[in-house]
């Protein structure tokens, strides 16, 4: 067994007052209690403890707040200004992120557990992504059109415009708090919408303080909202709501189902990003001084609780063995322990059930004749811990390649070809995301048009930028994120024909 690198820095004296602060729900611009005044507390997955309490909302305080949005979207306080406006409000909220940026990457590793080097990576993506979303909006422009009948004496002129789709519901995920926020809340409040946000119920914290400095950058009053609570509950409320226009969610396949079945009664818009089982593909001609860590990171980073964690690891025959022991190598070389020492490269996982649903499932895996080349366990100590875990020989069947484990656990499956490879790597009711490792430029780009994967990465993985879309195919959600395609999701088109009259 791995032995916790315990260290625990202490937090920032701001953060240390931020946590021991009343977190209520935002409301318009109040902060307000739930109605029946019940708290939940917030866990640090690195040792259990209870670190702040927040408002256990419910349906009161999700009709409340999609009130709120609603009648600012109908005031026309947000959407009713200009580009521009819009534009330099939000960059103020991402000069007021990037001026915290340290006390949210402290806020999300007490939160997540995520190491603090990744907490600061995404909190970083994450400003770079609305920065964009703010200057994008700027460039969206109305399309005009000259247009003729059969008749000569019928003249028209017919234009189309794009406007706000209303009211949007934006559920995120624990995984990666703050950044999943600004991942949905930038295009959102870019494309003028009015917004409530419902954190995860797991990870509330850094989407209060985002609350608080969208507010001090000055979006107006209603426009976003924030209502923490259970997902069940508050979640269900606000896909139902008959003022809500768009939901936009980010979470299990399972729960995007529901939200789409209970969004189709009303024809809400919807947008899911959901699970994925995702290959990643080491050919023998790959450098596999990139290759293994890569392939390896792929998957550990944040402990494997990545939608698009690389979990099928396909490697060529001729190179196979060198591969798997490689990647074990760095498996067994990972520190692992509180995500608030910089020197660990692993945190734990979210919560205790979590650790057990991991080590259930690598436990079915070996009694269908999987053997395991490292990891495998817990480390002793408190926590929610999982050892960076390789496995060769699952059934292709098992739910080591079949489901989505969110833990730090690769399967290794040997191919022989091209041929080979391509119809095993798609063989997923998922298609988020694929890895390819390779020299050979030609082979990259073949693969990369056969994956089924809404994202392919050739001699990297999970590189992401606001300019390109994100999202999946089957199973892993419906439209996209990041890109003009994202922003374009929280807008709709209108066409206008005007008859003209006169010579």
């Amino acid at each position: 067994m791995s032995e916790i690198n315990s260290n625990s820095p202490d937090v920032l004296p701001e953060v240390a007052e931020f946590l021991g602060s009343a977190h209520h729900a935002l409301i318009g611009a109040q902060w307000k209690m739930a109605s029946d005044g019940r708290m939940r507390d917030v866990c640090n997955p690195a040792n259990g403890d209870v670190i702040a309490t927040v408002a256990e909302c419910g349906p009161a305080e999700v009709d409340a707040a999609v009130k709120a949005a609603s009648a600012s979207f109908k005031a026309k306080v947000w959407r009713g200004t200009s580009v521009s406006e819009r534009t330099q409000v939000l960059l103020r909220f991402a000069d007021l992120i990037e001026r915290d940026a340290e006390m949210f990457a402290q806020i999300d590793v007490l939160d997540n557990g995520m190491p603090i080097w990744l907490a600061r990576m995404i909190i970083a993506s994450g400003i770079e992504g609305l920065r964009y979303a703010a200057m994008i909006a700027a460039t969206l422009t109305d399309e005009n059109f000259s247009a003729a009948t059969s008749s000569a004496d019928r003249r028209l002129h017919a234009y189309s415009a794009t406007q706000p789709i209303g009211v949007a519901a934006l559920i995120i995920p624990w995984n990666g708090p703050a950044a999943s926020f600004l991942v949905k809340a930038a295009p959102a409040l870019a494309a003028g919408c009015s917004c409530i946000v419902k954190p995860a119920e797991l990870t509330p914290l850094s989407a209060l303080l985002l609350g608080k400095l969208a507010l001090e950058a000055g979006v107006p009053e209603g426009v976003l909202n924030i209502v923490t609570g259970d997902g069940k509950v508050v979640g269900n409320a606000l896909v139902e709501h008959p003022l809500v226009d768009k939901v936009s969610f980010t979470g299990s396949t399972v729960i995007g189902k529901e939200i789409a079945r209970r969004a189709a009664d009303r024809l809400k818009r919807v947008t899911l990003e959901l699970g994925g089982k995702s290959p990643t593909i080491v050919f023998d001609d790959a450098d596999l001084e990139l290759a293994i860590p890569g392939a390896a990171m792929a998957v550990f980073a944040n402990s494997g609780q990545m939608c698009i964690a690389g979990s099928r690891l396909f490697v060529q025959r001729k190179v196979f063995d060198k591969v798997v022991a490689g990647i074990g190598q760095v498996a067994g070389s990972l520190k692992i322990g509180n995500g608030m020492d910089p020197n660990n490269q692993l945190g734990p996982v979210i919560s205790a059930q979590q650790r057990d649903r991991i080590a259930a499932i690598v436990a079915e895996g070996q009694e269908q004749g999987a053997e395991i080349v490292c990891g495998g366990g817990s480390p002793s100590g408190n926590g929610f811990f999982v050892e960076p875990t390789v496995v060769v020989g699952a059934d292709k069947d098992s739910s080591l390649i079949r489901e989505e484990i969110f833990g730090p656990v690769i399967a290794a499956i040997p191919f022989d070809d091209l041929d080979d490879v391509i119809p095993q790597a798609n063989d997923s009711r998922y298609g988020l995301a694929a890895g390819v490792f390779t020299t050979d430029v030609n082979k990259a780009h073949i693969v990369a048009d056969e994956l089924e994967a809404g994202n392919v990465w050739v001699n990297c993985y999970g590189v992401t930028h606001p300019m390109v879309p994100f999202g999946g195919f089957k199973e892993s959600g419906w439209g996209r994120e990041f890109g003009v395609d994202g922003l374009q999701s929280y807008r709709e088109s209108k066409s206008v024909v005007v008859q003209l009259h006169g010579s």
